[in-house]
């Protein structure tokens, strides 16, 4: 994830906001409210190169 400060989240959401939203809700959402929102709409974004993470795998075949 990018780093961003929750004031630089904020106004990006709100002249873009998220289907769903409006400027005004994203205006009054808490800054851990906000970023948690950023993390959800862009969590996929962490899967999208093709090198795998550390960790465990269950190879099955």
């Amino acid at each position: 994830m990018d780093p961003k400060s929750p004031e630089e989240l904020r106004q990006k959401y709100i002249n873009n906001p998220p289907e769903g939203m409006t400027p005004t809700l994203v205006k009054n959402m808490t800054d851990s409210d906000l970023l948690d929102m950023h993390y959800f709409l862009t969590e996929e974004d962490d899967f999208d190169d093709d090198e795998f993470e550390e960790g465990f795998y269950i190879d099955l075949f």
